[in-house]
């Protein structure tokens, strides 16, 4: 780290920083809390202000920004326009070399169906402000990175994005894709028509799509009403007809037809949206179904509605002109009446409650037992499964959230887009009971044959078991018939809940080997002629699954060629989808430069002829097996280990601000009685993930590798350096241990403990200082954290060891990370200390000492302050009016000077560590 920026009082506070103690003895006094220490001194002494602290971290925060924008330039190959069409050409040559005939047919099959799909998720990583995501995403577009960071006082958001913010950040980066998607059909296309001059103009290539599950994903939430998806979804039908209408007037055809019914259907759809709903009142829902129901024709009802206008105006367009109308027809057909194609999701248990209540089953479906007799029984329902009629009416009065989900998806494919196929994602998938009952309730509302029904396979033991689940439902002549007649069967993976459980690199493998084995199940029941659709659910982060280095990577990763060539060989289509996650996943869309990068990546990927190279990953699977099972066996342990909820649960939730509209799952931080965390299950995977990079030590990623490594240390090195597949998983590991450290994390382990405090008491000079200290340890063991996180602690250290033994070339934590860690360790402090000096209070509704202390060793300033602004109320403005008696003092304010010395500084110094929070992540790369 290069402190000559920095003035010569911090740059000595800072020194301890730059000392090489990775490898010293443990009587080597720990650099990280030395220069907390020195920087609280400092801030105490008036050494320092918190005005020099705001601007190092600003300074520091800063250069983590232009290191993520530096980053995120080369993670997609570099964004020059120029580049990236001689990528995008470079990769449809390739396609046609490896035509098995040079005809147009072979051509059109090489790219129908659908070979990828870009999935945009509202996951809540939007975790900086929209404006410092546009200036990273704009910084890395630069051929070359700026010298300084734009400036921002701060880079946090003021408040969380609402879902209608959430999904208008969607729908930009979606609009970018589709554009970067079109130079890929104008390649196509020139292509097509070098070799094939007299058809090129018929053909509609569509290998990569958008699609969007932003304002119809109910899983885990009950704020999306049926209206608010209803709304949303005819608004990217809106995009998609006004798209069209745009890209046809920008070719300079006149194609009058075709005009005036784009411009029909676009003044229809916008009195529809006006009309949408706001809840379930009768006479708005009336309203709102005749403009529905009743305007087919002039709002169009399917893109195939179009199909022969678009091509009499490309026949009739002059020759200049015929590309971009082909270019926009290939889109706009490929999408359907939407800007991206859609998405929903619910939990696995809603489907149950309301398949139970409909055919009156009472057996639990988790429980093994009654496994046989659940599927006799939804079988044999499938088999005399009848259709009722859905209207808005059955839609308002259904209680259900599984019903409403599945009438709005009816009346979606009705009323608004009848073409398109819309996918129902089901969550925690772990019994093909799920996937028959949603099949039963699908048939039910008449939309079997347009729903793309998707298990979600995210816990353990669904991606150990999950080739279970699929012989399940094949086994079901009715499930067989369904994928029969769609062409299609659809898996969705998650990585960010398994990984959190059995470690990232161990779900990962387990995925892989699901993936075969579905291939094993599809060919066992002569299925080979269906297409097959994978969807990687992951984030943008290492513990989230996505590879930290370059895109070409990650592709390869999540889909690894050996797979791709298993599914070839039997002659079994594949279509990769991938998810590009909330504010961090849109960056890679943030610009158009970016949006072109990602898709000649995927285009790179997707045409370039696979290559049957051996890889020891798999020529020595024992090896592979016993290595990554070895792996999830020690995150397993760590998982179940009390002091790892407990370092979780401690103040980690609170170094983070809330990143998305999903309501958060732990109980308010207002709450004046803090409930503990005893598993890591009662966060969700991204705050997990987000905190364990708050604390310095990504746990997910790491744990487990050490005692992996330490069983072969030979054939672990041999791996590393001639296996694709395996050095690409340590990639993983490789920025997962430049992004920790384990001081950091012996340090907030110190600070939680009682005996850390005794002993700074016991040195202490101060009678003052010394009081504080002592009165920290009390507090600190009414939590009663620190035995557990002690022995949590040498778990993860033991582990950490074994694997520097095995890896000698393993890299280290930085020193600018240790810095970031070292000035928020000093603000914790000083915050701790100022608490000790609240003045007494009698308690005020359940709040009383014990609890505001136990909320402040946790971090939850702004509760507490809220609290304090009742107890210690900074007045109110005197009065000058006449009160018709002698005039009495007046008090403006009795506690003026607890709120300047304690609350005040209390509240920068906890904003100033969430900023903190925010650097790091731009470090690391990620949120989550």
């Amino acid at each position: 780290m290069d402190l000559s920026s920095l003035s010569p009082d911090i740059q000595s506070l800072l020194a301890p920083m730059l000392e090489d103690t990775a490898a010293a003895g443990a009587d080597t006094p720990n650099p990280v809390m030395a220069t907390a220490h020195r920087l609280g001194f400092a801030l105490e002494d008036g050494t320092l202000s918190r005005a020099d602290v705001t601007k190092l971290v600003q300074s520091l925060r800063d250069s983590a920004f232009l290191r993520r924008a530096g980053r995120l330039h080369r993670y997609v190959g570099g964004t020059s326009p120029e580049t990236t069409a001689e990528r995008l050409k470079d990769s449809v040559q390739k396609l046609i070399e490896s035509l098995p005939a040079r005809t147009a047919e072979a051509f059109i099959q090489a790219l129908t169906p659908t070979r990828f799909a870009a999935v945009f998720t509202a996951h809540p990583t939007f975790a900086v402000s929209n404006d410092v995501y546009s200036a990273l995403a704009e910084c890395a577009s630069q051929p070359v990175l700026p010298d300084d960071a734009p400036f921002f006082e701060t880079h946090r958001r003021t408040a969380p994005p609402t879902l209608n913010e959430e999904f208008d950040l969607a729908t930009h980066a979606i609009a970018r894709a589709r554009d970067a998607i079109d130079l890929l059909t104008v390649e196509l296309l020139e292509a097509a028509h070098h070799h094939w001059p007299d058809v090129w103009h018929t053909l509609s290539p569509q290998p990569i799509i958008a699609t969007s599950w932003v304002g119809y994903d109910t899983d885990g939430r009950t704020d999306i009403g049926w209206w608010d998806t209803l709304r949303l979804r005819l608004r990217m039908k809106l995009f998609q007809i006004e798209r069209l209408q745009q890209q046809v007037a920008a070719s300079g055809v006149s194609a009058p037809v075709l005009a005036d019914r784009l411009e029909k259907a676009i003044a229809v759809i916008q009195q529809q949206i006006a009309a949408t709903p706001t809840s379930a009142d009768p006479q708005a829902v009336a309203s709102f179904a005749d403009l529905l129901v009743n305007n087919h024709a002039t709002a169009l009802n399917k893109a195939s509605d179009l199909a022969d206008d678009l091509q009499a105006a490309i026949n009739a367009a002059p020759e200049a002109a015929r590309l971009p109308l082909a270019v926009a027809r290939a889109g706009f057909l490929a999408h359907g009446l939407a800007l991206a194609h859609t998405h929903v999701r619910l939990n696995a248990t809603q489907i149950h409650n309301f398949v139970r209540q409909k055919l009156n089953i009472p057996d639990d479906p988790g429980n093994p037992a009654h496994r046989r007799a659940l599927l006799n029984r939804v079988n044999d329902a499938l088999d005399q499964a009848e259709t009722v009629p859905v209207d808005f009416g059955s839609l308002m009065s259904d209680p259900s959230t599984a019903g409403r989900l599945m009438m709005t998806v009816a009346q979606i494919i009705k009323h608004i887009d009848s073409d398109t196929p819309v996918r129902f994602l089901i969550a925690e998938t772990e019994t093909g009971y799920t996937l028959l009952a949603a099949l039963w309730a699908a048939t039910y509302f008449g939309i079997a044959d347009k729903l793309e029904i998707s298990p979600l396979f995210e816990t353990e033991d669904a991606l150990t078991n999950g080739d279970r689940i699929v012989e399940e439902v094949l086994r079901s002549p009715a499930w067989r018939d369904y994928v029969r007649r769609t062409g299609r069967m659809c898996f969705q993976f998650g990585y960010s809940d398994s990984g959190r459980y059995v470690g990232q690199l161990a779900a990962t493998n387990l995925i892989e080997r699901l993936r075969l084995r579905i291939h094993d199940q599809l060919a066992r029941w002569n299925l080979q002629d269906i297409t097959v659709i994978f969807f990687d659910t992951h984030g943008e982060s290492i513990g989230r699954g996505a590879h930290p280095f370059r895109m070409a990577d990650r592709l390869n990763y999540l889909s690894p060629p050996h797979v791709r060539a298993k599914f070839a060989e039997s002659g079994i289509t594949c279509r990769e989808e991938t998810a590009f996650q909330g504010g961090d996943g849109y960056l890679l869309f943030g610009t158009p430069e970016l949006a072109g990068a990602t898709i000649a990546s995927i285009s790179e990927n997707l045409f370039t002829p696979l290559h049957h190279a051996g890889d020891p990953v798999y020529e020595q699977p024992d090896f592979s097996a016993d290595f990554f099972s070895s792996i999830a066996e020690g995150m397993t342990k760590l998982v179940a280990d009390p002091g790892y909820a407990a370092l979780l649960g401690a103040f980690g939730p609170a170094l983070i601000d809330r990143t998305g509209s999903r309501p958060p799952a732990r109980q308010s931080a207002e709450s004046a009685n803090r409930t503990r965390l005893s598993h890591p299950s009662q966060l969700r995977a991204i705050p997990n993930n987000a905190i364990l990079q708050q604390l310095g030590w990504c746990a997910n990623t790491l744990q487990g590798l050490g005692a992996a490594a330490r069983r072969h240390p030979d054939t672990f090195e041999t791996f590393n350096t001639s296996s694709p597949r395996f050095h690409r998983a340590l990639d993983f590991a490789q920025h997962a241990l430049a992004s920790s450290d384990d001081r950091v994390l012996k340090c907030v382990i110190q600070l939680l403990d009682p005996g850390f405090w005794l002993d700074r008491a016991t040195g202490e000079a101060s009678k003052t200082r010394r009081a504080a200290f002592l009165s920290l340890m009390r507090d600190l063991e009414k939590l009663d954290f620190s035995a557990d996180l002690h022995a949590m602690f040498r778990r993860i250290q033991a582990d950490h060891l074994a694997l520097r033994e095995a890896w000698e070339e393993a890299p280290h934590g930085s020193d600018r990370l240790r810095a970031l860690h070292a000035i928020r360790i000093a603000l914790i402090e000083q915050i701790w200390l100022l608490a000790c000096r609240i003045p007494f209070f009698m308690p005020r509704s359940g709040f009383n000492r014990d609890v505001m202390m136990q909320q402040i060793l946790c971090l939850e300033i702004p509760a507490v302050l809220k609290e304090m602004d009742h107890i210690f109320p900074s007045g109110t403005a005197a009065s000058d009016l006449d009160f018709y008696e002698p005039r009495g003092p007046r008090e403006e304010s009795i506690y003026i000077r607890e709120h300047r010395e304690i609350f005040i500084p209390m509240r920068q110094m906890f904003e100033l560590a969430r900023e903190i929070s925010v650097a790091v992540m731009h470090d690391i790369g990620a949120f989550g």
